[in-house]
């Protein structure tokens, strides 16, 4: 595997990875366990930039050598990219209320 695959493949785990810590987030926050929260933050973070390193480098391979072929993968691996930058603004926001709540 290379090229756009590989690429597509590397942006899909690294923000599923970043995704499902920031869900984490939310659950720790819930039980009151906000120092965990916060690192689980940290954590989603690092890799949701990771999944954007990724994002670049495709955009600058696009912008060196023409029009990318759009196909199934690399349009799941938008839209995980989203819906990581999603959760991670909820997760803030529900962490936030948590925290008001206890």
């Amino acid at each position: 595997m290379e090229g756009i695959e590989l690429l597509s493949f590397q942006m899909i785990s690294f923000n599923g990875s970043a995704r499902s810590c920031f869900i984490e987030a939310i659950q720790a926050a819930k039980e009151g366990d906000f120092d965990r929260a916060e690192e689980l933050m940290v954590e989603g973070e690092e890799q949701f930039v990771e999944g954007h390193r990724v994002h670049a480098q495709l955009i600058q391979q696009e912008a060196q050598e023409g029009a990318t072929d759009v196909n199934l993968l690399l349009i799941h691996a938008e839209d995980q990219m989203m819906s990581a930058e999603l959760m991670k603004i909820v997760a803030a926001e529900l962490i936030e209320i948590h925290r008001k709540i206890q």
